[in-house]
């Protein structure tokens, strides 16, 4: 069996917050193990994101590049797909861009990588002081003792650990989509991201069900690739509710491919490595 480490991809989700992008990158920068290329998923912010993100590309140490489409609401689902079809790596690793990582956090995530399995990850949660001391500073500003951190444990990097670590019984339970990783492979086989989800909450949820119901099966990383949630305000729930009746549909119907995903944006090297048409249901 070939074990040999694959090749990532990283992958951040962002919407008009360009000071915590700004710390993001800093923190992808000093990654042990740097990403093969890094693809920004931009639901439409304003152009001061677009400067920030033209202005880090020149200095930046792997390529970095910018998907954007015009805001007319709640669109990650479309925006992620656009991205995620420019990937030059095998191997996804997937944060939003209010997440500061670890220096090895993309070194854990590929060292983890298993065929078959996608990864799902912690996050560390900072109060609003750490936050702002952590923007200005471009980085991490405190640790596992610090004032501020409201889940301690998550802040613990102990690689040792994982494997000792089931996480929930049900594979569907706390699927945050600020910290997994997928093969490539494995999301063109389900279409990718819904593009039918608009308006936040449960698009990560209902692409690890149709996952999950095509046989790849989670595996959790916790104490390793940690990562520190930036605080800040939620965007509107309003189509929480609705979002979720289409989420228990899938995973109650083991649904596998979306009817509008991933195979919308070819891949722009005409390589779309896209698996058999499967029943959509």
């Amino acid at each position: 069996m070939d074990r040999s480490p694959p090749h990532a991809s990283l992958l951040i989700a962002t919407y008009n917050w360009k000071e915590a992008l700004a710390a993001v990158l800093a923190t992808v920068r000093r990654q042990d193990m740097p990403p093969l290329d890094v693809l920004i998923a931009d639901d439409g912010s304003r152009a001061d994101t677009a400067a920030l993100i033209d202005e880090e590309a020149r200095t930046f140490p792997v390529p970095l590049r910018h998907f954007w489409h015009e805001d007319r609401g709640f669109r990650k689902a479309r925006i992620m797909n656009e991205a995620l079809a420019h990937a030059a790596g095998e191997y996804i690793v997937q944060i939003d861009g209010d997440m500061l990582l670890h220096p090895s956090f993309v070194a854990d995530h590929v060292r983890l990588a298993r065929r078959g399995s996608f990864l799902q990850g912690s996050r560390v949660l900072m109060d609003d002081a750490l936050t702002r001391a952590s923007i200005a500073a471009r980085g991490i500003a405190g640790s596992w003792r610090s004032r501020g951190v409201r889940n301690r444990v998550n802040a613990i990097r102990a690689p040792w650990l994982t494997a000792m670590v089931r996480g929930p019984k049900d594979p569907l339970v706390g699927i945050r989509g600020c910290n997994m990783s997928f093969w490539r492979s494995d999301l063109v086989a389900v279409n990718g991201y819904d593009e039918a989800f608009e308006g936040w909450g449960r698009e990560d949820s209902e692409l690890a069900a149709r996952l999950l119901n095509a046989g790849v099966r989670r595996r959790n990383v916790k104490f390793s690739a940690v990562a520190w949630h930036l605080e800040h305000a939620l965007r509107s729930q309003e189509a929480l509710d609705r979002n979720h009746e289409r989420y228990e549909r899938v995973a109650r119907e083991r649904r596998v491919r979306c009817e509008s995903g991933l195979a919308a944006h070819p891949w722009p090297d005409g390589g779309r490595d896209l698996a058999p048409e499967r029943d959509a249901r």
